[in-house]
């Protein structure tokens, strides 16, 4: 088995790719920090990770372990096989970009929907789009009444998410570099996360 370890620094991104079974484990290494998180197929990224469908799939709003994520054509693309943190995975909030900013009276400020378009550059990449997001670590609770808040991360430092590759895939990942709503650390605290692959191919 081959391992690659890398760090995403704090409110940037960055991307890899995967075979089909690598397993990637994305690491809160000083603890709550969100990370924006995408799939993309390699051979086409057109064809990339839906949270539309994935939640019509799994009929629930936060996968869980054992579940599978899907594509907007319908096919596996990652599996959840672990999870140490709380579980509280977002599925419903698009990724901050330049407009989100503007609105919060910030005229420059980096973004995950920057981040993942830098990302996907380093591989010759390029969408006329940002694709809604699973938000790893995101404290997004929803009450009784089906209303939801933007709350603090709260993913305790070392907590771990493992994905598995279902297709040869691009996976990218935003360390949210949000410090204005309170989603991150205590008082807008950024931090990078941790990422280690393990290759089911030498």
């Amino acid at each position: 088995m081959t391992v690659v370890e890398a760090r995403v620094p704090a409110a940037h991104g960055k991307a890899f790719r995967l075979g089909t079974g690598d397993k990637i484990s994305v690491i809160n290494t000083f603890g709550n920090q969100v990370v924006d998180t995408w799939a993309f197929d390699a051979k086409d990224i057109h064809h990339r990770l839906s949270m539309e469908l994935t939640r019509r799939y799994l009929l629930k709003l936060r996968p869980s372990v054992g579940d599978i994520l899907y594509t907007n054509y319908r096919n596996p693309i990652l599996t959840l096989i672990g999870d140490t943190s709380d579980g509280m995975h977002d599925t419903l909030i698009t990724a901050c970009d330049k407009a989100t900013y503007e609105k919060l009276g910030c005229d420059e400020h980096r973004s995950c929907a920057d981040n993942l378009a830098e990302a996907l550059a380093e591989f010759g990449l390029s969408l006329p789009f940002t694709p809604g997001p699973i938000n790893l670590f995101m404290n997004v609770p929803i009450s009784n009444d089906m209303n939801i808040e933007l709350k603090a991360c709260e993913a305790p430092a070392g907590a771990t998410v493992t994905l598995r590759a279902e297709i040869d895939c691009y996976v990218a990942f935003s360390c949210c570099p949000m410090d204005i709503v309170p989603v991150n650390g205590p008082g807008g605290r950024l931090s990078p996360v941790d990422i280690r692959i393990e290759r089911a191919l030498a």
